[in-house]
């Protein structure tokens, strides 16, 4: 049985950091594109990031290019999303998902994703 597990979030002041960590059981991450999404209230999932399941592209989304860093650690089987300066519109629950490869690229689809975390709170307070 598969189950995804983030960590890390949390409160924290507008321009400060996180740092969300996700571990699997049951499943590689190496084998599969890892991905970042948030939902915030009143709004539709996003997809923020992602990486390859070879771990050489990695994708984000305008609003975190340059504040947000996605890597994984395989010998760990873990993910991480360094966040930096955060700011009040990144809160929102955050999920780890793996899904579908393709190849030396990834996508943020969530419909690509089958394997979802529960989630885990980021507030950033202005």
């Amino acid at each position: 049985q598969v189950q995804v597990v983030e960590s890390g979030g949390g409160l924290v002041q507008a321009g400060g950091s996180l740092r969300l960590s996700c571990t699997a059981s049951g499943l590689t991450f190496a084998d599969y594109t890892m991905g970042w999404f948030r939902q915030a209230p009143g709004k539709e999932r996003e997809g923020i990031s992602c990486i390859s399941w070879g771990g050489s592209y990695t994708y984000y989304v305008d609003s975190v290019k340059g504040r947000f860093t996605i890597s994984q650690d395989r010998a760990k089987n873990t993910l991480y999303l360094q966040m930096n300066s955060l700011k009040p519109e990144d809160t929102a629950i955050y999920y780890c998902a793996a899904g579908l490869t393709f190849g030396g690229s990834c996508y943020t689809r969530p419909a690509d994703f089958s394997y979802w975390g529960q989630g885990t709170q980021v507030t950033v307070s202005s």
